[in-house]
């Protein structure tokens, strides 16, 4: 029986975060994949595949979490689809094939189907994919892009935030991996922007911590790095690919922001 525990992966191509678990389930293992999906549904994915295949669990005691995270992902905006991935002739799948669970968690014998079946469902968005040199021209070019996208996406609001937090994510990227960089914009409905950021370094950035400076002189002063991103984004973090990292930030065009701009026109 393996060593228990959870690796999440995230594909650069198509956005999908592929949640591996393995052992013998217990509050251990639990509380290690409760953690795993809070923080992949809170990346916003494409979907989410849970790899079960080498999970013990006889007594399917694992379902409730399965099912509670896919519900979760079906209430999001846009929706997040889970599929698992199991060996059929187990109590696990017989749990997840059975009403009211049937047809909220899709159940596949191989990763593949579970994977096709994802990559066939991901939401209908704009999107803009460029790729960029490790060097200073990286941070103009995906500035520009990003002022396009937002105007083009009818998210003008959301320029000056997305051209700084796009930008430090890049800079980021060109000064501490030095590799070549994919950036990645989204639109995820109609207030939301996606935006990824993939290098080749596998090292994750630590997350700011201690006090924050207001946002208005973050926005105005350089040397802040990923603190700019924390005060400016919605969420934000980070995931291993298969070949690097992956960092990413959501961006929302909030009521408040709306009525905001509204007034000052």
């Amino acid at each position: 029986m393996p060593v228990p525990s959870v690796t999440a992966v995230v594909d650069d191509e198509s956005w999908l975060v592929e949640l591996t678990v393995r052992g013998s389930w217990g509050r251990p293992l639990w509380l290690s994949a409760y953690q795993a999906l809070h923080k992949c549904l809170a990346q916003h994915p494409a979907g989410v595949l849970l790899d079960l295949h080498g999970l013990d669990d006889p007594g399917a005691s694992s379902a409730p979490l399965w099912l509670t995270a896919a519900a979760q992902g079906t209430r999001m905006d846009p929706t997040v689809r889970v599929a698992a991935s199991l060996p059929v002739r187990t109590r696990l799948a017989s749990r997840l094939d059975l009403p009211p669970a049937q047809g909220m968690l899709p159940v596949f014998a191989t990763v593949p189907l579970a994977r096709s079946f994802l990559a066939d469902r991901r939401p209908l968005t704009g999107q803009m994919r460029l790729r960029l040199p490790p060097d200073q021209s990286a941070a103009v070019a995906a500035r520009q892009v990003v002022s396009e996208a937002c105007t083009g996406w009818g998210m003008p609001r959301l320029v000056p935030r997305a051209r700084i937090v796009l930008s430090e994510l890049v800079v980021n990227a060109a000064e501490h991996a030095g590799t070549p960089i994919d950036v990645l914009i989204s639109r995820r409905g109609p207030d939301l922007l996606h935006l990824v950021v993939v290098d080749g370094d596998p090292v994750l950035p630590p997350m700011p911590g201690g006090d924050q400076p207001p946002l208005e002189r973050l926005l105005t002063e350089r040397g802040y790095g990923l603190r700019i991103v924390d005060a400016a984004a919605e969420a934000w973090g980070a995931m291993p690919t298969r070949t690097g990292k992956m960092v990413w930030a959501l961006l929302r065009d909030t009521q408040e922001q709306r009525r905001s701009s509204s007034a000052g026109t």
